[in-house]
């Protein structure tokens, strides 16, 4: 699925999202009746930009949502209204594969998500949405491969972390000159702090979002991003969500601060921050969120190249402990029951290649004590042992199995050993933990390496670890993976530049991951 872009993608790359005349892609599209029939809508209806996601190999997700006052409510009247939708095998819409209607309901932020079917594996389209006389930007998305496709490549962006107020998300510029198939995003793509002036860009609002409202309005803050609303535009997405999208650190329904937030609070927060997380998820219908509960785990399967399985880590699991004693705990859970036996059966019951595990938090230890003894950080896989070393144990007899994960903000590229405790166990796969888009900014590179490097001997599974800001690329063919940390000099100025900070090889049927 990948190569070098043709012309006409290029130009597209290039220009982000194109935009066909009101007039040009009406004698194409409506019926001069369906035209007339139409309610005036505001300009600026489509300010949220388009987005494709979850991939298959006859379907595709295609979203948007009307919002010409996005930060305030969304600015649309209590009614639903039609939204004709139109996908094609082209950038000018001369080829037509399916069109139809969906509505924007005010239940929903006047969303829309269209699951799309009956299209041709491992193909390009196009495609765009009509509503009030106002035309969307067009957005450009791919199938998955045929199912029993073995051959071909795939190329993943891995992204993550991505605080409005640390700065600007100009890893996603670099991303789009990549032109990946595919864009996996494990968490937190916003943050629920509230507004500080302390950073390059200030947060909405007056606090941290509780209502539904309010997490819209902060979900739409983010999307008016030029460059990632660019990336949308231009290759489907995958997503999952770690904590900030409701709450620092929350666990199950246990607040961070349950002090401070009583039980029932919580739930109401939830339900708001999983109701909004859908409304701006190019998702399908299997997400709807029943109150404070979102079905979120998942698995994507990309011929008999890949399989992907997507993990919610936070729905599930128990509340984090505080020592290293408790973190042994074997009652402790990071997936739950019914997730954990999902993940297992889809492990050794898989076709493919290549067993990818999309995980939020970090599964490879951390020891952040030097010398002798551990310290763990006890909201990752690190807090959770027994389970994990459990799930490292089945990952013997999984073929390449290799997990992509966020949320600490850092590129930290480790081989996953079967136990972490004896540095001569037994490399059952490797884990590529992407560092954030934004987040922590610019960050301090020397202060960096004075904390993290006496930690290196303590880790000798870690084989790249840096503190830049960007994501990670992956080439995905059969004989192995060839990834790239892609990294950018700043995020604190709306450009940026880039360049590849580390260079790393996973060959197939041998676990663990080398420098190249």
């Amino acid at each position: 699925m990948t190569g070098a872009p043709s012309p006409d993608r290029r130009r597209f790359l290039t220009t982000g999202a194109a935009v066909l005349t009101a007039a040009a892609s009406a004698q194409l599209w409506l019926p001069a009746s369906a035209q007339a029939a139409e309610t005036p809508l505001p300009d600026g209806v489509f300010a949220l930009g388009v987005a494709s996601g979850d991939p298959l190999p006859d379907g595709i997700v295609l979203w948007t949502r009307l919002a010409p006052d996005p930060l305030n409510g969304g600015g649309m009247p209590d009614t639903a209204v039609p939204v004709a939708w139109e996908i094609a095998e082209d950038e000018r819409f001369r080829k037509p594969v399916r069109r139809g209607t969906a509505h924007a309901r005010p239940e929903y932020g006047h969303s829309v998500h269209v699951d799309v079917r009956g299209l041709r594996p491992g193909r390009t389209y196009w495609y765009r949405f009509r509503a009030g006389g106002r035309i969307s930007p067009t957005g450009r998305t791919r199938t998955a491969p045929h199912p029993h496709a073995r051959g071909g490549s795939l190329r993943v962006a891995l992204a993550s972390c991505q605080n409005w107020q640390h700065g600007y998300f100009t890893p996603y510029a670099d991303m789009l000159a990549q032109d990946p198939d595919v864009v996996l995003f494990v968490g937190d793509y916003i943050y629920e702090s509230t507004p500080s002036s302390a950073g390059p860009r200030r947060h909405e609002g007056t606090g941290e979002p509780y209502t539904l409202a309010q997490y819209r309005n902060r979900y739409a803050q983010y999307r008016s991003d030029p460059d990632l609303a660019a990336m949308h535009a231009n290759a489907p997405w995958v997503v999952t969500f770690d904590d900030h999208e409701v709450d620092n650190d929350w666990a199950g329904q246990v607040p961070q601060d349950p002090d401070k937030q009583s039980h029932d609070a919580f739930v109401a927060r939830l339900t708001a921050a999983f109701q909004a997380y859908y409304e701006h998820m190019p998702v399908r219908a299997t997400a709807i969120p029943d109150g404070p509960h979102i079905q979120m785990y998942r698995r994507l399967e990309f011929g008999r190249l890949a399989r992907l399985n997507v993990l919610d880590t936070r729905q599930f699991r128990s509340d984090q402990v505080t020592s290293q004693a408790a973190a042994e705990d074997p009652s402790l859970t990071m997936l739950g029951a019914a997730q954990k036996q999902w993940l297992l059966d889809g492990l050794h019951d898989s076709p493919a290649r290549w067993n990818l595990i999309a995980s939020q938090i970090m599964m490879a230890e951390t020891d952040i004590l030097p010398g002798e003894g551990k310290l763990w950080y006890y909201d990752a896989w690190d807090g959770y042992q027994v389970e994990r070393n459990a799930l490292l144990d089945e990952f013997a007899s999984i073929r390449n199995p290799v997990v992509l994960s966020g949320d600490r903000h850092l590129t930290m590229i480790s081989d996953l050993k079967k136990d972490f405790a004896d540095p001569s166990s037994d490399v059952v796969g490797a884990e590529f933990v992407g560092t954030s888009i934004s987040s922590n900014g610019d960050q301090d590179q020397a202060a960096f390496h004075a904390q993290f490097d006496p930690l290196r001997a303590d880790n000798p599974h870690w084989k790249v670890i840096d503190a830049h800001r960007g994501y990670h690329l992956f080439d995905i063919r059969r004989d192995g993976i060839d990834a790239r940390v892609r990294v950018v000099d700043t995020v604190v100025q709306p450009q940026a530049t880039a360049s590849t900070f580390a260079t790393l090889r996973v060959e197939a049927d041998e676990p663990g991951v080398r420098v190249v």
